[in-house]
């Protein structure tokens, strides 16, 4: 790809110096042109790590760079609705870190926002880049387990000891199920290509960490009688899996959502026996990134950005059953 997009950065979270960054530097379709945060010596430091052109001591000024087309929002959850609406208005495109906002009125607002300014909103769901995802929807589309019918999904770690983790704050969009739930949720959407009908969620919510859920379990209701059985925490021993049950067979995924390389392998389970897929190997930041600048420069993009607010109304019902502990309709 000739073409490069000019990526403004617009704060110095770990995920964006220790993932994007890196893999927009790595990819065919990218350059990093500048980058900001509430101060000019964080990021003038990451500047001179990643040889930056130019540090901004505020969000403010990167947008108002001529020289940058899109912007990465790595920002708390809180943030989001803001920066993004702010970055359209300034005729930037926008990826922005998931989940894309607070609620899916947040997420419709952004939407129409980047719709109105005519520049591509994606959410950073990472893991759907990888070239995995596609062998397994092709798998599932060639009947090799048969018709669908049972996903589950778990993503757990123990953060509880760092109180002071701005994932436990309940006012700036934290919990288990804005965090890591949005995976499993995410993938049984994308898996099943329907969207839920109904969800049922249970969740631990902690004093000492601002009363978020730290840890939920749920069943997601699917047309036709499918479901998504999911938990997730930041309270728990580390775990990671996917598994898709049809009729006729199931696959199994070991870490779904965090595969680069060397970890990428599933296995098909059917009456012939156990087959290990020797799955593409891939980093997925790197694909998300090619494939972000593939739709502004005039390609499909892969997922509309009106995805994220089926994502969101999915997160908050299940976040509001929790509360409530009833079954609610989405």
């Amino acid at each position: 790809m000739k073409q490069k997009l000019r990526w403004g950065i617009m704060g110095c979270a770990q995920i964006a110096t220790g993932s994007v960054m890196p893999a927009i530097a790595e990819s065919e379709s990218g350059v990093i042109q500048g980058i900001a945060s509430r101060g000019p010596e964080k990021s003038g430091a990451v500047a001179a790590e990643f040889g930056v052109k130019s540090a901004y001591g505020s969000y403010e000024e990167l947008l108002n760079d001529k020289e940058i087309d899109a912007v990465y929002i790595p920002l708390p959850n809180h943030l989001h609705r803001e920066w993004v609406i702010r970055a359209a208005e300034a005729g930037k495109h926008v990826l922005c870190e998931k989940p894309i906002a607070l609620s899916s009125s947040e997420a419709a607002e952004m939407v129409d926002a980047c719709n109105k300014a005519g520049v591509h909103l994606a959410e950073a769901y990472m893991y759907r880049h990888h070239p995995r995802i596609s062998e397994v929807q092709a798998l599932i589309a060639n009947g090799e387990i048969g018709d669908l019918r049972s996903i589950r999904g778990t993503f757990t770690y123990n953060d509880a000891a760092d109180t002071t983790n701005i994932r436990f704050r309940s006012d700036w969009g934290g919990g288990s199920l804005y965090d890591i739930g949005c995976y499993p949720l995410s993938a049984a959407r994308l898996l099943y290509g329907v969207e839920p009908e109904a969800v049922t969620v249970h969740a631990i919510f902690s004093p000492e960490h601002d009363n978020v859920d730290m840890m939920a379990s749920g069943l997601v209701e699917f047309p036709g009688g499918l479901s998504l059985i999911f938990d997730c925490g930041m309270w728990a021993y580390n775990r990671q899996f996917l598994e898709i049950t049809g009729t006729e067979g199931r696959i199994e995924i070991p870490m779904p959502f965090n595969a680069r390389y060397e970890d990428a392998d599933f296995s098909v389970h059917t009456a012939d026996g156990t087959r290990l897929v020797k799955a593409t190997g891939s980093n997925p930041y790197v694909n998300q990134v090619d494939n972000f600048a593939a739709a502004v420069f005039g390609g499909r993009p892969l997922y509309k950005p009106e995805d994220a607010i089926s994502n969101m109304i999915l997160l908050e019902t299940c976040l509001r059953s929790a509360k409530e502990r009833v079954r609610l309709p989405l």
